[in-house]
């Protein structure tokens, strides 16, 4: 019997660890009013958005979630993009954190080993300043455009005219115009292919990450694997 009740108390502990809510930490800090919290075990799950002086709590990943490790400066509060440890990828929001979407990086095989992104041991920083992401790589400097949209591909828009290489003209539509702004991360040596070229928010692009200066935020992500224990 002795047996029997240790069996049961042993399973009753297990059962009580299981049913234990996850803890939740602050795993980034924009400023005094902005942050992200990771909620889950061993500093893998959901991740939540809040913006105390604007009232949002949102939740741009629900599973699975693990930390950016790399350098990741953000002062943007309208353009936010949120990229995971794979760094295959982000979740943005262009509305102050209120609403998100995936994006993707380049469209096309851009990296020296063919890959269309960045491997995750290649990446140096991620810096999203005046609604504009950079990501900077060993090889390469992502981005997205520029923070507004081509008035000529807009609705009821003239269309922007361009010529192939053989001559041929052509028009880039305001019934298809293309990615809209921030919501592809992209080089300036794949741009030189892309149609997105003729639009101006894709033109004046830098060839370095901007200097930001005052920034208050944690210039990396933090988690602690033994929370909740």
């Amino acid at each position: 019997m002795k047996k029997l009740y240790s069996a049961l108390a042993a399973l009753l502990l297990v059962a009580g660890c299981q049913a234990k809510e996850p803890p939740t930490q602050v795993v980034y800090r924009f400023d005094d009013h902005r942050y992200l919290e990771l909620k889950g075990w061993d500093c893998e799950g959901e991740l939540w958005y809040t913006d105390m002086q604007k009232g949002i709590h949102s939740q741009p990943f629900f599973q699975f979630y693990r930390i950016f490790t790399k350098k990741f400066i953000h002062p943007s509060q309208r353009y936010i993009a949120i990229p995971d440890w794979e760094v295959d990828g982000f979740m943005v929001s262009k509305d102050y954190g209120k609403t998100w979407r995936p994006v993707g990086f380049a469209p096309g095989h851009n990296e020296p080993n063919g890959d269309d992104y960045a491997p995750a041991e290649d990446v140096l920083s991620f810096t999203v300043v005046n609604d504009q992401g950079f990501l900077k790589t060993k090889h390469r400097l992502y981005m997205s455009s520029k923070p507004f949209e081509d008035p000529r591909v807009l609705a009821g828009g003239p269309g922007i005219s361009y010529k192939l290489d053989d001559g041929t003209e052509q028009v880039l539509e305001a019934r298809s115009p293309g990615w809209a702004w921030g919501m592809v991360y992209m080089t300036k040596q794949l741009l030189e292919h892309s149609t997105q070229q003729y639009k101006t928010n894709w033109q004046g692009l830098p060839d370095k990450v901007p200097e930001v200066k005052g920034y208050t935020g944690w210039d990396h992500m933090r988690c602690d694997m033994d929370a909740g224990r």
